[in-house]
């Protein structure tokens, strides 16, 4: 199915374009938006958030997703946050290895397929336009750099384009182009929510915590650190159980890393565009501030701690909470 895309450039003659704020709403005019960041496994608290949102009586008309903040905001949108949440609870380390089709060669380190099947069979062929909430997936276009926001066509293929975590997951071609992680254009999606008709715009800032006291050092002594101490790696046999154990091994290693090192190349890849994804949201939410910034104390739940969904979601819930009043009382004041 056909998306309609837009990018941060576009080469359609003026008198041949619909602006944004001019499409015609689905019912009433959308008030309240919701952009949710991205943020790997940390992305589960996107649930919380939502859960005491909804719970407080505040709920989002238009919602702008960025990677995990698609999948979250992506499932919500289309009533599956229930099966979402269930799922992810139910999640642990072995169940996470047996989603990750690792392939040799290609654009990605993981195939996606089994992902993209699991969310298939939850979403099935849901369009985008059909939903009762106003949706928008931010992914990126390589090659261009364009920032894409998927507002039409099928649900799962936006959501797997914003999630396409470069090096790790391949791009995905949608509507004849090549498609990758929106969080390397537009980390926290304020300016989509805005433009698809909300006046208030909660963002969810995922990796605040962990990020948020960045600065520059001045002056560091280039001195030899000593030698670090060899880790004692035990013989596993290459078979049965053991294989199973190997790879375990090889994922904590590459893709999860060491607290006695920056890890594999997987991990210091990913620690990278983190970095990078930091301070691109920085530089825009400076541009375009949300109005309301959610921010949940996830700094304990690492990137890939995808079996820790109960405390992602706790810590999401919890964030939500503290900032309820001052929520309330920007959406009071739409009335």
């Amino acid at each position: 199915m056909l998306f309609r895309v837009w990018t941060s450039r576009d080469d359609t003659p003026p008198e041949s374009k619909t602006p944004v704020d001019r499409q015609e709403p689905k019912a009433a005019a959308p008030k309240i938006g919701l952009a949710l960041g991205g943020g790997a496994a940390r992305g589960w608290a996107h649930i919380g958030v939502l859960r005491a949102l909804t719970a407080a009586g505040i709920v989002p008309d238009v919602i702008a997703g960025t990677s995990i903040g698609a999948v979250v905001g992506g499932a919500w949108a289309a009533g599956r946050l229930d099966v979402l949440e269930e799922w992810a609870r139910a999640v642990t380390k072995r169940r996470v290895l047996g989603l990750l089709d690792f392939r040799i060669g290609g654009s990605g380190l993981i195939g996606g397929h089994r992902l993209y099947d699991l969310m298939h069979a939850h979403f099935g062929g849901v369009a985008i336009e059909d939903l009762d909430t106003r949706f928008a997936a931010i992914a990126t276009e390589i090659g261009s750099g364009h920032e894409i926001w998927l507002t039409q066509g099928n649900l799962t293929d936006a959501i797997r384009a914003s999630y396409a975590l470069p090096g790790i997951f391949g791009p995905v071609k949608v509507a004849g182009r090549w498609l990758m992680d929106g969080a390397l254009v537009n980390p926290i999606p304020v300016s989509p929510a805005r433009a698809l008709g909300a006046r208030v715009v909660i963002a969810v800032n995922l990796n605040a915590d962990i990020f948020g006291r960045g600065t520059v050092i001045q002056s560091l002594s280039v001195d030899a650190d000593p030698p670090a101490e060899e880790p004692v790696i035990e013989d596993v046999p290459n078979r049965g159980i053991g294989r199973i154990f190997r790879l375990q091994r090889r994922v904590n290693r590459d893709v999860v890393g060491d607290i006695r090192g920056p890890g594999g190349i997987t991990a210091v890849m990913v620690d990278a565009f983190n970095i990078t994804q930091d301070r691109i949201a920085r530089s825009r939410l400076a541009g375009d501030p949300p109005d309301l910034m959610v921010a949940p104390k996830l700094a304990p739940v690492g990137l890939f701690d995808f079996h820790r969904a109960d405390e992602a979601i706790r810590l999401g819930q919890e964030a939500t909470e503290r900032a309820l009043g001052e929520i309330s009382e920007a959406v009071a004041a739409l009335r």
